[in-house]
């Protein structure tokens, strides 16, 4: 099961970064962002560095506030945040035709969540990537409990250097993942290389949307905050990944901003303005009380040196995220599916 316990947040804080260089750890991270003077072109250069020490330093965070499911999810009214994310992935899983017996990639899977939840829906086999490894030896502990281990497994590697042979798998699938490529069409020219000629791709990405003003000082700081808080080198416009994908070689079968019509907002956990019991860690009650909780296991020696400001620079990511949100300026759910051609 997740992570639920402060003691459980507390021990996994660092991730494999030893605990005395966490403090030095997220130096070195937050140097690397605009909130902080630091340039895309040093993110897009660093960016394994930059974003593996993130998820060493945010991934109990995340499992401490969201369970096993990293992401958010198109909500409808009465629906539970829990159902939404179970919905959005099964939602995915039905978009690709996902059946018993396929061979599936999960580019950029966290600990695991999604994949396991779609191969115990479709029966299919589903293989994580993913280049961190803390979540990678949580992921295969998740696997272990739930008894999937024998269809679910990890990759450790780039999604920007695949080790797998061309045309290998039957879907692909990322979310909220291919964000942290530094090169969009880079990335999405390896999915198309390593997925069977005719067989589709979808993808949920976090985007920039056209209500965005690249002049305006406060969109600019939203993005800024986005950034910083989700181990991001930049966030793209909907066009740039639509036409990423295009140029990488795949057919576009269609896409929509699925946060333009969600009933309930994205954002609605984070929000300042609502509370709920069933996920009270992620309301703004919860989260200061958690940001109280990690200062005080911080004092007394119990978390590393560095982990509140581990805890604010994520608390500055929901800020940024719900006024992206309001504002339409920002979307995390860009969806499209499109499929590699049977002829090239």
């Amino acid at each position: 099961m997740s992570r639920s316990g402060a003691m459980d947040l507390a021990s996994g804080l660092g991730g494999k970064i030893t605990k005395d260089e966490v403090k030095s750890a997220v130096d070195e991270y937050e140097k690397y962002h605009g909130y902080y003077g630091g340039k895309e072109e040093a993110r897009k250069s660093n960016y394994t560095d930059m974003v593996n020490k993130y998820y060493d330093l945010a991934t109990s965070f995340y499992e401490y506030g969201w369970g096993e499911s990293f992401h958010f999810a198109h909500r409808w009214n009465g629906e539970s945040l829990r159902e939404s994310i179970k919905r959005h992935e099964h939602f995915l899983a039905l978009q690709l035709g996902v059946k018993p017996g396929m061979k599936v990639l999960d580019v950029g899977c966290g600990i695991g969540g999604p994949l396991r939840e779609i191969a115990k829906f479709s029966l299919a086999s589903v293989t994580g990537l993913n280049n961190n490894e803390y979540q990678i030896t949580r992921g295969k502990e998740l696997n272990r409990v739930a008894g999937v281990s024998g269809t679910c497994d990890f990759v450790k590697a780039d999604f920007m250097k695949m080790p797998f042979s061309d045309n290998t798998f039957d879907a692909v699938y990322a979310i909220e993942a291919t964000c942290h490529a530094p090169d969009p069409v880079g990335c999405y020219k390896e999915i198309y290389r390593v997925l069977k000629p005719g067989q589709c791709f979808a993808v949920y990405e976090w985007c920039i949307t056209d209500h965005y003003e690249p002049n305006n000082a406060t969109h600019k700081r939203i993005k800024d905050e986005i950034e910083l808080g989700n181990g991001l080198p930049d966030i793209r416009s909907t066009q740039q990944c639509l036409q990423a994908a295009k140029d990488a070689g795949f057919e576009v079968i269609w896409e929509k901003d699925l946060a333009e019509d969600s009933p309930v907002p994205w954002y609605l956990p984070l929000d300042p303005s609502r509370f709920s019991l069933s996920s009270f860690r992620l309301t703004t009650v919860g989260r200061a009380i958690t940001r109280t909780m990690v200062k005080a296991l911080e004092y007394v020696g119990l978390a590393p040196q560095g982990s509140e400001r581990v805890s604010n620079f994520l608390e500055k990511a929901a800020e940024g995220l719900v006024e992206g949100g309001k504002k339409e300026i920002f979307t995390p759910m860009y969806f499209f599916l499109v499929r590699k051609p049977i002829s090239e």
